[in-house]
């Protein structure tokens, strides 16, 4: 057998597994484009509704480009004064319980994740106990409003600066990722706790933090329960709340009203639904692309096991 013939039947099965591979690569980018497009249609259809005629889109009609287009959902909820009230508070809260919820949460991870912590075990399942069971809504409002937290602004970013589960997705962070090497180096070049902390531990951690920020920030900024709960003034409403007051307001005026006048009212409820979509998660949408480097990173070194 000539060498070219050796070479040739040595080489047949690697075409056949490249050409195996490709066509398993082509199967899965199908699936891949098709679970993209089932996620991204539901979003790219709110978007196309908010600009389209509400009757269009209520007969099935608005399937990829907007019909009987429209401005006037975002010209009515503008015409609100205190929407850019909303967004103010909003901007405020998520900004401030932000930096609050990383600074109390990876603190606390990272005291947790030290092996030389006095009753760690205790404290880990203390808070752990707090995930399954809690005094529920009545004994914390007595709470809130023993503390004088009530109607005020740091109600919406102190109490429930908390949150378990980024605690112990951290915590996981710091004991695999973070060398316990580093530490004893530190000792020996007479840096203390706070310091190795502080110049060590956090620049290291940019992952992780970025991926609680982004977790953290979501939360403030959809929260509309608590501000419903803890607040009465107007002027510290966020923008979920005023907007849902917006459209609860519109409903109820189009269905005390008759004839003409209730269909327009109706016409307008319908369409602003959608166009409070779009203002409520634009700035969120905005922010993720900056941080999404960072995120699948830190949520596959973050991951929770033992």
């Amino acid at each position: 057998m000539s060498v070219m013939e050796t070479a040739a039947i040595t080489r047949t099965p690697r075409v056949k597994r490249r050409s195996r591979m490709s066509v398993a690569e082509a199967i899965m980018y199908v699936f891949a484009i098709l679970f993209l497009i089932a996620i991204m249609y539901p979003i790219y259809f709110i978007v196309i509704a908010s600009f389209s005629d509400p009757s269009s889109v209520a007969n099935g009609q608005v399937w990829v480009f907007p019909k009987g287009f429209t401005l006037e959902g975002y010209k009515e909820l503008l015409r609100h004064e205190n929407i850019w009230i909303g967004y103010r508070n909003t901007i405020l809260y998520t900004v401030v319980g932000t930096l609050i919820g990383l600074v109390v949460n990876i603190s606390a991870a990272y005291a947790l994740s030290r092996k030389d912590l006095v009753g760690r075990k205790f404290f880990s399942l203390f808070f752990i106990f707090t995930m399954f069971f809690s005094g529920g809504l009545i004994p914390t409002f007595l709470t809130i409003r023993d503390f004088h937290l009530y109607n005020t602004f740091l109600v919406m970013v102190l109490p429930f600066s908390v949150v378990v589960f980024d605690m112990i997705v951290a915590r996981t962070f710091f004991q695999t990722s973070i060398p316990g090497d580093l530490w004893e180096a530190a000792q020996i070049d007479g840096c203390g706790n706070l310091r190795y902390f502080v110049l060590v531990v956090l620049p290291l951690s940019k992952a992780i933090i970025a991926v609680l920020g982004l977790w953290i920030a979501v939360g403030y900024w959809n929260s509309y329960f608590n501000a419903l709960i803890y607040l009465k003034d107007p002027n510290l409403y966020p923008l979920q709340l005023i907007l849902r007051n917006i459209l609860i307001t519109n409903q109820m005026q189009s269905g005390m009203g008759t004839g003409e006048a209730a269909q327009v009212a109706l016409r307008l409820a319908n369409l602003m639904r959608y166009s409070v979509i779009i203002i409520a998660t634009i700035p969120i949408m905005c922010v993720y692309p900056f941080i999404q480097k960072y995120f699948n990173q830190g949520v596959m070194i973050g991951a929770v096991k033992e």
